[in-house]
């Protein structure tokens, strides 16, 4: 019993650290990270982003062991599967029409102009979203507030997040978070490291493609393993 237990927590934790590591590396929250290490101390960014993108992954997976709970097991393991599949194909699709590394650097210049509003200060930035950070920033810096914010908002709703969802639907749900969260401190940190040459030496293509080929794998797994 116990070395079952064992073994789908390291299931669990493997998939979710290798998911991560192909979805954020290039994704709008690895160059928020990036961004504003260029101007704000890195350890103050990297900090607000792993407090975002650890409570994102805790949250994304309590909410897919729940699911089973919540909705009958058959149903949870049709739609954890079609998420896989979904998001296998869309990310394929994605890696054969982008050219190099242009969409990296394009996915960079679109965060720049974005956060252009924000990175002069955290007080400029209160009249919109404000409140949250107002209350953040009691408790932490300014800086670790804003990008903590910034970066849970950016994450909200992205495939990342759903992904987590659909395999603490179907995995260990503690071996899920571990994985999800040293997945997302190892690009966050390589983010706020150096970003920019990151940036210049990746194939976003390639990474995005090894994703899509990771997302059918699961969703082949996950089909022929059953329930």
């Amino acid at each position: 019993m116990d070395q079952v237990i064992e073994e789908t927590f390291w299931e669990g934790c493997g998939k979710s650290f290798v998911m991560i590591l192909l979805s954020e590396i290039g994704d709008k929250t690895f160059f928020i990270a990036a961004v504003m290490a260029m101007r704000n101390p890195r350890s103050s960014v990297l900090l607000g982003a792993m407090l975002a993108l650890g409570a994102m992954t805790v949250l994304s997976a309590v909410m897919g062991w729940a699911a089973p709970n919540l909705i009958s097991k058959q149903l949870t393991h049709i739609a954890a599967t079609g998420l896989f599949f979904f998001f296998g194909f869309k990310s394929l699709w994605e890696g054969y029409q982008m050219k190099s590394t242009e969409e990296a650097w394009a996915e960079l210049q679109e965060v720049e102009q974005e956060l252009g509003s924000t990175l002069g200060g955290f007080e400029d930035t209160k009249k919109n979203t404000g409140t949250m950070r107002r209350k953040l920033s009691r408790l932490v810096s300014p800086i670790v507030a804003e990008c903590c914010v910034i970066t849970f908002l950016a994450e909200w709703g992205d495939r990342s997040q759903l992904a987590t969802i659909g395999l603490a639907a179907q995995s260990d749900v503690l071996g899920v978070i571990i994985g999800g969260i040293c997945g997302h401190f190892i690009c966050s940190g390589g983010a706020v490291i150096g970003g920019r040459r990151i940036a210049d030496k990746i194939s976003e293509k390639a990474i995005v493609l090894c994703g899509g080929f990771l997302f059918v794998l699961f969703g082949l797994h996950s089909l022929l393993t059953g329930e």
